[in-house]
Order: C-alpha cells, then structure tokens, then sequence
C-alpha cells in the first residue's frame, strides 16, 4: 500500500512567526524550524509515506532531485538528519506569470491531481499545506496548516488518520 504527503514548505515547515523575526532567512529560503521538520519526520515514519514535493520549492532540484540552491541543499540535509528523503515532485503547470507572482495555489491542486493519475499505486494521501488550493477533492484530503505557527501535533495527527484510513 503506498501512502503519498503531498509537502508545501512554507507555512507549513516554517511560519510567519519565524518570517516576521527572521525576514532575510525566509527571505533566502535558508530558514526551515527544525521541529517541523521532526513533525513531519513523525508523520512519514508512522504512515510509512513518501513525500512528494508540491511547493514553489520544487523548482530549486534539478529532475534527478539533486539541489541547485543552497536553500534545496539545506531543505536534503535536514530531511535526511530525520531519515527522510523527497520521492518526487509533482509536475510544473505554471505560466511564466504565476512563477513571477508566485500564486502557485492557482495550479497546485491540478498539478497533484496529474501526479495521482500517473501513480495509480497511490492508496491513501494527504496535502499539508497553508494555501486554499481551490478544489474540491484535494480539499477532503487537504490538512491545512496555520501559516502563523506552520506544522503541528494537531495536524501531524489529522494527516494519520486521513493516510491510515
């Protein structure tokens, strides 16, 4: 049985609490909480899960999931710190203009659902993400993080039982 987290990093792996105080880190992708990190840590081991990156983040790995920015390259160590690994990515369906405007929640539940229908394997998922992705379906799979603190227990907790069901 292959269980699937669909994975946002910011607001979930890290928060406006942390971008408020640390402007220039989130600003250069450098600061991930480490305690999201051992959220999330928590939620793939107890699921057995893959994560399957579905953030604006996905663009700093080239397609053999190898880090072309520092930001990438500190996203793998801390995942691989928790034993954890990025499975994939789900597919590039932005226009130039929402790369400029980064509003990738206008194409990321379509982006999801295309990886699903390429992976027929899938038998349980769960987005973790901030952002309304405005669909109805990934809305029921959807655990959506407060953006002011990022990951909790609470939503580790509502993403077992959506995979586990």
């Amino acid at each position: 049985m292959k269980r699937i987290v669909f994975l946002d990093i910011d607001g979930v792996l890290n928060s406006n609490f942390w971008n408020e105080s640390h402007q220039r880190e989130i600003s250069d992708g450098t600061l991930i909480d480490e305690s999201k990190i051992e959220l999330l840590c928590k939620l793939v081991k107890d699921t057995d899960a893959q994560i399957i990156l579905h953030s604006g983040w996905k663009y700093w790995f080239d397609s053999d999931l190898k880090p072309l920015r520092k930001e990438a390259e500190n996203l793998r160590a801390l995942l691989e710190k928790g034993e954890l690994t990025i499975a994939g990515v789900t597919p590039d369906h932005a226009t130039d203009e929402i790369k400029e405007s980064k509003k990738f929640s206008l194409v990321k539940a379509d982006e999801i659902l295309a990886w699903l229908e390429q992976h027929n394997d899938v038998n349980a998922w769960v987005v973790l993400d901030d952002l309304d992705l405005h669909d109805a379906e990934i809305e029921k799979h959807q655990v959506r993080t407060d953006q002011s603190i990022g990951l909790t227990d609470e939503d580790v907790e509502k993403a077992k039982e959506k995979l586990l069901k």
